[in-house]
Parts: structure tokens; sequence; C-alpha cells
């Protein structure tokens, strides 16, 4: 699934659910980064930090943002490419009780509506870095029928802006921002 472009990956994840030791729910909005990018990490070669998206496809890449909030990504296409997707929102279906401790909050639409927020109600830290993405602590399930899916401009970068490399649920009430109607 993972050792193909990010550009058909990416759009692929949004129906998918995603589970961190049975918390989680359905994937609702992504975005893809390639090497060739300069929003992206990988742009300017390896480093310590952005290793694993050098490696093999199916691997999280999880990184500090701005020094508060993990993100974490989903490496894709061939060992070397250093591809990936970056996991914006969930709708949360698996383990509320823990993702509102965790944030603090009760607001089911507010607990994943992000990427920091996302992994911090999932429990995600560096300490997932590296780990496959089909092997506990991780499950990923595939989506049971293809959803309505919409694409934009990513969010939050200085660089290479009108890229259309966001892609989400239609109408979902649990994205990050919401994209423009067209």
């Amino acid at each position: 699934f993972f050792a193909r472009s990010v550009h058909d990956v990416a759009p692929d994840l949004i129906g998918a659910m995603l589970l961190v030791n049975g918390v989680g729910g359905f994937i609702v909005e992504v975005e893809a980064y390639h090497h060739t990018d300069p929003a992206a990490h990988s742009f300017r070669g390896p480093t310590p930090r952005n290793r694993v998206m050098f490696g093999p496809p199916g691997f999280a890449y999880v990184y500090r943002s701005y020094g508060i909030h993990w993100c974490v990504n989903f490496v894709c296409e061939k060992e070397g490419s250093a591809a990936a997707v970056l996991i914006r929102a969930l709708q949360p279906t698996h383990g509320i009780p823990a993702m509102r401790r965790r944030r603090g909050l009760h607001d089911e639409r507010s607990l994943c509506s992000g990427p920091g927020k996302l992994t911090e109600a999932l429990g995600i830290t560096d300490k997932h870095n590296g780990l496959p993405l089909d092997t506990p602590p991780i499950a990923l399930f595939a989506r049971a029928s293809k959803p309505d899916i919409v694409a934009g401009t990513r969010i939050g970068i200085t660089k290479a802006v009108d890229l259309p490399w966001r892609y989400g649920l239609k109408g979902s009430k649990f994205l990050s921002k919401p994209f423009p109607v067209a």
C-alpha cells in the first residue's frame, strides 16, 4: 500500500482507521510531502531527524513541530524517495475517554482536529518514530468504501504553499480547517 506515489497514498488514506494502543478513529485529513517539495523535511537530504523518511515505506515518521507538538507521518514510495503523508485529523471512534483525558477537554470535534491535537489524543510521541504501521501498538485498517474526497492547499507552511496536496473527507466536522467551497 505505501510503496506507491505519495500522491496516490494520501487520498487513499481518507476513511482508513488509525488506532494506537486501541485509541483512534477514521482519518479525515492528510497532507502529502515529497523530497522534491521545498516544504518537505527531506528536501535538503537526510538528517538524524528525518532519516526515517528515507527508509522503506510503511513506517511512522514522528517529529516535533515548532518545539511544541508531535506530528505523525506515514512514509511512502520506495526506499530513498523520502516521501510521507502527514496525518492532520481524525474522526474519533475508539478510546474517546482516553483522548479526553489526554487533551483535557470534552468536545469530541476538537480532540483530533489538527496534527498536534491528534498525536496528543492518541499518545503518539517520539517513541513511535520508526515503528512499522502494521505492528502493535499501531493498527491501520483500510477504508470500507471510497468516500467523497476534497483537495486543496496545505496548511501552516511557507514554501510551496500553492500545491494542492491536502486531502480531506468532504463535509467532515472533524477537519483541522474547512476546505474552501468551490
